[in-house]
């Protein structure tokens, strides 16, 4: 392929799903263009991942991201490309980002979606379903997109966002609770 095509096919890859007021989708927009102060809404998703000792992966987004840059928050997150599924997206991001395969994944929070604005201005717009799954393996982080890991008790995650919401992603925070009232200790899924 020539430098052009590997141009044109990387940027395909990056589209986000563009919807409507009705969180359907209406069209797609390249990545870096959506995520402005104007940010449209969009598809994506968060996953949350689990150990064999029921500790849940978090994880410090890269100095480098340009949104919440060095923030922990959830083991991935992700947008779908058009036309994949969005498990089949959660199962690719979780190899990219973190080097693994995951098993055991299930959909928990199906109509999750928020808005938030990080320090730059720069908006989030999401519809953002939650996932569950679990991790048999050593994660090898992307250094570009996970600055820092850490697997941490269920509890140990519930309290922090309960009590210090701003030592997370505003998503993470908002979504912790949620996943407790939707399956009780998630770790235990």
């Amino acid at each position: 392929m020539s430098r052009g095509g590997s141009v044109v096919a990387a940027q395909e890859e990056d589209l986000v799903v563009l919807l409507d007021d009705h969180d359907r989708p209406c069209g797609t927009a390249s990545r870096m263009s959506v995520h402005t102060d104007r940010t449209p809404r969009h598809l994506a998703f968060s996953c949350y991942l689990f150990d064999e000792h029921g500790r849940v992966l978090l994880t410090r987004r890269a100095l480098g991201k340009v949104t919440w840059p060095g923030v922990w928050t959830n083991s991935c997150c992700g947008h779908p490309r058009p036309g994949e599924s969005m498990e089949d997206a959660v199962r690719r991001r979780v190899g990219q980002e973190l080097g693994a395969a995951v098993g055991g994944l299930q959909l928990v929070l199906p109509d999750f979606g928020y808005r938030a604005v990080d320090a730059s201005g720069i908006v989030e717009n999401e519809a953002c379903p939650v996932w569950v799954g679990r991790l048999a393996e050593t994660v090898r982080p992307d250094p570009a997109e996970v600055c820092e890991t850490a697997w941490i008790r269920w509890d140990d995650l519930s309290r922090i966002a309960d009590t210090a919401p701003a030592l997370l992603s505003p998503w993470c925070a908002l979504q912790v609770p949620l996943l407790d009232a939707a399956i009780g200790k998630a770790g235990a899924a």
